[in-house]
């Protein structure tokens, strides 16, 4: 017995090094490609383009980024017209990936918790069918309904605008789908519990429901803020003007026909990757619990 004891501890020892070792493996590989950009970001041009990697910077410079806010202007807002004064384009695209981001984000998460809970918790004619239409949804790709949006967006006067890139996001079926498995875990006699209290069906779902349904909306919230931001082909198929672009596009377009300037766009990548990483890390602890709470729900 002792012997197969100490065998068992022996092999849990070796295991746990080997997992150790695999994790840190996996870390680096998902982590690199992040270092490598803001490396390069302060990279001098002739180490960018050095034909043997450079992986520290000999010399950190400010240079990309000066290149970067000085390369366009947009005027700091627009409004019925009237625009402000030039700040660099860099800036602009940044506020406008914010502004699209956080405003998916809001939109999202309203009309989700509320579909969510009535799919979940209220029984009517056609609710089978309609889950089933957002769960087919979830697996049709955005480029089959591409031409009716940019139709639909024409016809309401608002392509070529950040609301053309937020309004076909607010439909996103999977936070749908996520809220609704938020709300299946929650006892449906809270719900006949308000109702015999005499509380409407808002005050139900603002006083009772949302707050139990809160992590699921945290888990949504981050997601479409990750999926918006990261949404390339929408922002290129609906934005053209300098003004409207986000960071990513914008900096896309500053590619040279015959030439690429990889510093400059290094730096574009870096700024625009600093926000999402900064949303992360505050919302991380939404974000691990909506994929472990949302993994057992039926």
């Amino acid at each position: 017995m002792g012997k197969q004891k100490n065998l068992l501890e022996g092999s849990k020892s070796y295991y746990d090094y080997f997992s150790f070792f695999f994790i840190v493996v996996l870390g680096f590989l998902f982590i690199f490609p992040l270092y490598w950009i803001i490396a390069g970001a302060f990279k001098t041009g002739q180490e960018i383009n050095s034909a043997t990697p450079v992986w520290i910077p000999s010399e950190w410079v400010w240079s990309n980024f000066q290149r970067l806010m000085s390369k366009r202007t947009a005027p700091l807002f627009d409004f019925f017209g009237i625009e402000g004064p030039k700040i660099p384009a860099a800036i602009r695209w940044l506020g406008n990936t914010v502004f699209m981001a956080v405003g998916s984000m809001l939109l999202t998460c309203l009309t989700a918790s509320m579909a969510g809970y009535v799919l979940a918790k209220k029984r009517f004619v056609g609710r089978t069918i309609i889950f089933s239409l957002v769960v087919a949804a979830m697996a049709l790709p955005k480029q089959v309904i591409l031409i009716p949006l940019l139709r639909e967006m024409s016809a309401l006067n608002l392509y070529d605008t950040i609301w053309a890139v937020i309004f076909p996001i607010v439909g996103w079926p999977f936070g749908v789908f996520l809220i609704k498995q938020f709300a299946e875990g929650i006892p449906t006699e809270m719900v006949e519990a308000c109702r015999i209290d005499g509380a409407s069906e808002w005050r139900t779902f603002t006083d009772v429901m949302f707050p139990m349904i809160k992590p699921g909306v945290g888990a949504c919230a981050i997601f479409t803020f990750i999926n918006s931001w990261n949404d390339y082909f929408m922002q290129l198929i609906m934005l053209t003007k300098n003004k409207n672009l986000t960071i990513s596009l914008g900096i896309a377009t500053m590619q040279g026909e015959s030439s690429t300037d990889y510093g400059l766009l290094m730096a574009g990548a870096a700024l625009a990757s600093l926000p999402i990483i900064i949303v992360f890390l505050i919302f991380q602890k939404y974000f691990t619990k909506g994929i472990t709470m949302g993994a057992v729900k039926g």
